[in-house]
């Protein structure tokens, strides 16, 4: 009986190894702030993100992929819960630490790198994966965050709201060459550390965080990196004017981003260029940090068995509506980069449903053969990954406060604000979102079919909320 039993622990072992060389490593990779000015996407003609590009090439390109709060702390939040922010209440900025307080519901919530843990994976992260860090301790090994948003310089070098008496609120909003050396930046020193796991060897399967900062603002990075694009050569997106002659006033009111500088401003300023120039050099230098991990997986013995996703947090507007600021939910704001490598997904695909970040946590589950999550309001993506081509019923929903959803089709955008009012654009004949469609009777049936999927509860808002950003927030919110 003793051998028998020992047989069978033996066994027991040797099948607990074979489980942990054959099930399949994750590497997360979130970038803060980028928009879809990344080469394969086409959103500028200028950017180059060779090592973005070159994943897309390996696995499959996500064309139509949204956040689900166009702010870094609720949409990570949703993305790390695998909740939607009407439901958690988790509307507005909060960091990590209190994303489990808002509601019972987000109490019984298990952050994404948790649950890998609980299926016997190991948890590593650095770098920007929660908002402000790793302070609920998510990770089994953390490398930190470095000097964040920093290094910065003494004194501003182009903008900052304390000069003009009419601003509102904060901003790190800045931009220039500094400072000298790429290995100061937060980004440099968390590819480091993500390229010296890489080259580990580990027990467990690794589920591995890697969170890069840029272009986050302050548009700040080494000189190198703006003299990619010499200023004269920049191209400008498109801006027009009368742009807002037929938006709704909450629209307006929703999307105020008082703290930040507009674009009227920048160009009687003649500093447009000059900030999309530092946008597109922020995104050539976190593009190669990406390469360097990209490369230490490529060099690693993890290579064959490590599924890659990338992705950022919300989009950003570049002039665009008269803004510079994320916070609205248009086309811009909501549209995020979302790539996926994996076991069996070919190479180069792009899929142009309409799919959400909340996505990903159901995804890597089922890409990793681990229980479903039983909380997830997402919707696996494993069909599209196997066909691009696939049936695909759901949209993707953006929320940026109570009651102001923004709804994204393959085609069209609905939004719907607090008090009921709405714009729709065709983003096939309008990309822009210059003319809202809404009034237009010919477009009910759209606006009908598209507002089926507006949230049909919502939960009361968070009372760890940071701070609100604008006049109609703080009234909504108070100062919290």
């Amino acid at each position: 009986m003793r051998k028998i039993l020992g047989f069978i622990a033996l066994m027991l072992v040797i099948s607990s190894a074979n489980w942990a060389q054959q099930q399949p490593n994750v590497l997360f990779i979130a970038i803060d702030d980028l928009n879809d000015w990344v080469g394969v996407l086409k959103g500028h003609p200028q950017a180059k993100t060779p090592n973005i590009d070159r994943l897309a090439s390996q696995g499959m390109l996500f064309t139509n992929a949204h956040c689900q709060a166009p702010i870094c702390g609720p949409s990570r939040a949703s993305v790390l819960t695998g909740l939607y922010p009407s439901t958690s209440g988790n509307y507005l900025q909060l960091g990590e630490q209190d994303i489990k307080k808002s509601n019972a519901t987000t109490a019984k919530a298990v952050f994404l790198p948790d649950y890998f843990e609980n299926h016997g994976y190991k948890s590593m992260g650095v770098g920007k994966i929660f908002h402000n860090g790793d302070k609920v301790g998510a990770f089994d090994e953390y490398g930190g965050i470095f000097s964040k948003y920093g290094p910065a310089p003494k004194k501003r070098i182009k903008y900052d709201p304390d000069w003009f008496p009419e601003k509102e609120g904060s901003t790190q909003t800045d931009w220039g060459a500094f400072p000298e050396q790429d290995s100061l930046m937060t980004d440099f020193q968390s590819a480091a550390w993500a390229v010296k796991k890489l080259q580990q060897q580990h027990e467990k399967p690794f589920f591995l965080g890697v969170g890069f900062i840029r272009p986050h603002v302050p548009w700040y990075v080494p000189k190198k990196w703006f003299d990619l694009f010499p200023l004269n050569d920049i191209v400008t997106p498109a801006y027009l004017p009368s742009d807002f002659d037929d938006i709704p006033e909450m629209g307006k009111r929703v999307a105020e981003a008082p703290m930040m500088p507009t674009t009227e401003w920048l160009i009687k300023k003649n500093q447009w260029k000059e900030v999309v120039q530092a946008y597109l050099a922020c995104l050539a230098f976190v593009d190669e940090q990406v390469g360097k991990v990209l490369d230490a997986l490529e060099a690693s013995a993890h290579a064959s068995n490590t599924i890659v996703v990338l992705w950022s947090d919300h989009g950003y507007h570049l002039g665009e509506k008269n803004r510079f600021a994320k916070q609205a939910i248009w086309e811009r704001d909501t549209k995020t980069p979302l790539i996926i490598k994996a076991p069996g997904v070919k190479a180069g695909s792009v899929c142009k449903a309409p799919v959400q970040l909340v996505d990903i946590y159901p995804t890597l589950l089922a890409l990793c053969n681990l229980p479903a999550y039983t909380m997830a309001e997402g919707h696996s993506i494993k069909p599209l990954l196997d066909n691009p081509s696939a049936r695909w019923k759901h949209h993707a929903v953006t929320v940026y406060g109570i009651g102001n959803s923004s709804i994204r089709s393959e085609r069209y955008r609905l939004i719907q604000y607090e008090d009921g009012s709405q714009e729709l654009y065709d983003l096939l004949r309008d990309p822009n979102e210059w003319t809202n469609l809404a009034i237009d009777k010919k477009y009910t049936k759209t606006v009908a079919s598209l507002g089926k999927s507006i949230p049909k509860t919502w939960a009361p808002a968070s009372k760890h909320i940071s701070y609100p950003f604008n006049s109609y927030f703080r009234e909504r919110y108070g100062n919290k």
